[in-house]
């Protein structure tokens, strides 16, 4: 039977990346993404090279749009066996002190709280068994933070610390928890000096959810290997 993943942010970069290696694996992908013109040509592009893929209006920084999403997925009988949590931005990329007034509030709401609001309407729709991939950022280890991108960096760090609370939270329906590093990638929001191709960035994200042990739960990956939070 098709397996079927959720990626939300899946319009570009990553997110897009992913569906489209999950697509040509067979998979069917739910694209979840706010922008209705552009969920409609990344379902297209998918489309257009064979992949069973479906569009999903959903805002991960709208509670109601993602409950809407779920709703609407639910009433069709849709099961979901990855749940990737991959939408996510960055507007700050000065130092703390210089950090716009309301940014952090703004970025933790699509940044963290996205995540857990989704993944909390979305769990009805889960299996036992199911992953959930929530996609992070070396910015998000405290150990390493430096005085840079605080409201992105202090996001990611409470996303892995969401990744820790499921991945508790589910253990008992052996739904695995993990969240991902993809490294700085090329992508509108890498930019185009960064070093790893969009291709790259979904690699370790889409073994997450097809090859890697199920047993691997409430941990952080960069490159299939775990690292520190």
């Amino acid at each position: 039977m098709k397996k079927t993943a959720l990626i939300t942010g899946a319009n570009k970069g990553i997110g897009f990346e992913i569906g489209r290696q999950l697509g040509r694996k067979g998979w069917r992908v739910l694209l979840g993404i706010r922008n209705t013109l552009n969920g409609r040509d990344a379902e297209e592009k998918l489309q257009s090279l064979g992949i069973d893929a479906v569009f999903v209006k959903v805002d991960v920084a709208d509670p109601d749009s993602i409950i809407n999403a779920a709703e609407i997925l639910a009433a069709d009988g849709t099961r979901i066996d990855v749940l990737i949590n991959n939408a996510a931005i960055l507007e700050d990329r000065g130092t703390t002190i210089n950090t716009p007034r309301g940014l952090l509030e703004k970025t933790l709401m699509t940044n963290t709280s996205g995540p857990f609001n989704v993944i909390l309407a979305f769990l009805p729709l889960l299996g036992n068994g199911s992953r959930i991939i929530n996609i992070s950022s070396g910015l998000g280890v405290t150990a390493d933070m430096k005085d840079y991108a605080a409201a992105y960096s202090i996001s990611k760090a409470a996303l892995n610390a969401v990744t820790k609370q499921f991945a508790a939270a589910l253990a008992g329906r052996e739904i695995s928890v993990n969240a991902v590093c993809p490294g700085w990638v090329k992508t509108s929001m890498g930019g185009a000096g960064a070093t790893r191709s969009v291709e790259k960035g979904a690699e370790t994200p889409v073994w997450l959810a097809t090859e890697a042990d199920s047993s691997l739960t409430g941990k952080f990956f960069r490159d299939k290997k775990e690292i520190p939070f």
